[in-house]
């Protein structure tokens, strides 16, 4: 660590749950902060999830629609989910491929890794390419209902654009789509 980075961090005082979920937990910890006084912290712990830039061919992706409760609407994703206990992020994310859309993919890429909510929340998100797609049987969870949509890259772009796609995996990955999609990134 460097002298500039040595004056802002902060160190753990105490640290107490919350909450503790099924799926999140919730913690306040009072911090040393680079000043000497004291603050305090309070943060969501989450387990880590995929994305899925999913390429049905060079001018098509696949997305899901679903009704997202916290924010009360329905959203356009790209397919994603969340890391069981100790599962290595690919094998996450084409079981998550799978069970959302039926779709399987014969090449995988991890491309990136992105941090959330730094503010709020320890989540990383695993942003994976899968190219080479067969469908198949949709897998969902008991309590998963979506729909699965064939998306021209060029909607996926007009609707980041326009509004109609706001959340923020999806926008983030929209970057990787469009850079990829245009030969200046590759795979």
């Amino acid at each position: 660590m460097s002298e500039q980075e040595a004056d802002l961090t902060e160190t753990t005082i105490t640290s107490e749950s919350v909450f503790e979920g099924s799926f999140l937990k919730v913690r306040r910890d009072t911090v040393r902060l680079p000043n000497g006084r004291e603050g305090t912290r309070e943060y969501v712990l989450h387990p880590g999830a995929v994305v899925v830039i999913a390429f049905v061919d060079d001018d098509h992706v696949v997305m899901v629609r679903q009704y997202r409760y916290p924010v009360k609407q329905m959203m356009l994703e790209f397919p994603a989910g969340k890391l069981d206990a100790g599962e290595p992020p690919l094998e996450c994310a084409k079981r998550e491929l799978l069970e959302e859309t039926g779709y399987s993919a014969s090449n995988w890429k991890q491309v990136a890794t992105m941090h959330l909510a730094v503010g709020y929340s320890d989540e990383v998100l695993h942003i994976f390419v899968a190219q080479g797609l067969s469908a198949g049987e949709r897998q969902p969870d008991e309590d998963e209902f979506l729909h699965v949509d064939v998306v021209a890259i060029s909607d996926v772009l007009d609707a980041c654009r326009e509004g109609g796609i706001t959340d923020a995996k999806s926008l983030s990955c929209t970057l990787w789509l469009q850079n990829i999609h245009e030969g200046r990134w590759q795979v």
